[in-house]
């Protein structure tokens, strides 16, 4: 029992690849090779199904859930967040308050956080259902009304999800007053939705909107962290984001930008399947903007 609960306590303070690295010498063969695969290309794990990896390490699908269970993860797609989450940090802990004490260049740092954004951004197919996400679509297309919501770092996506909705002819609101938005809130029916944005998924502000939102009938869209959080479990559709920065941090950069994504290709989605419907609108606008330019 002593031993296991090291085991566990060393699983949960060391990181991944340090795991992997100190621990080849007791897997398996085909662990092994799996290990070495990893070690050596860490960057594109994120990206690959079992099948890529297995075939790329020279070995089979099921040595990769093996290999997961070898070094304390439970599954593939756990092991895949968890090494997102450290790439995302590794010698680069651009909002991290130890960022400060290393002085770069202002092109280095340019560099630091563009790569960051990116592998924020291409790590959210690890964490996003296509199911969750396909039936997020769904649900917006034939809303109603709209509620966009998020705090902080969080209300950048919350205002740019209303001005795009808004460009579909969806009613909209984005509103940073909470009691404002509280006096809105008895008004929604079971065709409206409320879309929370939070990344850590634990603020009170957002959780007590979106409560009072579903005891009216509306339905909440959290985009949340994949982290079991009370947001992420009471939410009616999750689209969830990877952890790629602390929650105590100098500000939200990469995980704002997996936030936006998302708002993204919600509308994309949602324009796609309206079609032509709303074109005549959209060159009836863009046609006053060009008027008013000259």
């Amino acid at each position: 029992m002593i031993l296991q609960l090291q085991k566990e306590g060393y699983y949960l303070m060391s990181s991944l690849l340090t795991r992997i690295k100190e621990n080849l010498h007791t897997l398996s063969e085909a662990e092994k090779k799996m290990g070495l695969y990893v070690l050596e290309n860490p960057e594109f794990i994120p990206n690959m199904t079992t099948k890529d990896l297995s075939k790329k390490a020279g070995t089979s699908e099921s040595s990769v859930v093996r290999f997961c269970k070898s070094i304390g993860i439970g599954s593939f797609k756990s092991f895949k967040m968890e090494l997102v989450k450290e790439l995302a940090t590794q010698d680069m802990n651009l909002t991290d308050f130890n960022f400060l004490q290393s002085k770069s260049e202002p092109y280095d740092i340019f560099q630091k956080v563009t790569h960051v954004n990116k592998s924020a951004i291409e790590a959210i197919s690890t964490s996003l259902d296509r199911k969750e996400f396909e039936k997020a679509v769904g649900t917006v297309k034939h809303a109603g009304r709209l509620i966009f919501y998020g705090v902080g770092g969080s209300a950048t996506a919350a205002v740019d999800g209303y001005y795009k909705f808004t460009k579909l002819g969806y009613p909209c609101t984005a509103h940073q007053d909470f009691h404002f938005l509280l006096s809105s809130i008895p008004y929604l029916t079971k065709n409206d939705v409320i879309i929370a944005i939070s990344m850590s998924g634990k603020t009170n502000d957002v959780l007590e909107l979106s409560r009072f939102a579903q005891k009216e009938g509306a339905i909440v869209i959290a985009i949340t962290n994949l982290d079991k959080s009370p947001l992420y479990k009471e939410a009616d559709i999750r689209l969830c984001t990877p952890i790629v920065e602390q929650d105590y941090r100098i500000g939200s950069i990469p995980s704002r930008m997996t936030q936006l994504t998302i708002i993204d290709a919600l509308y994309l989605s949602v324009f796609n399947a309206k079609g032509e419907n709303v074109l005549p609108q959209y060159h009836k606008a863009r046609n006053e903007v060009i008027r008013l330019r000259r």
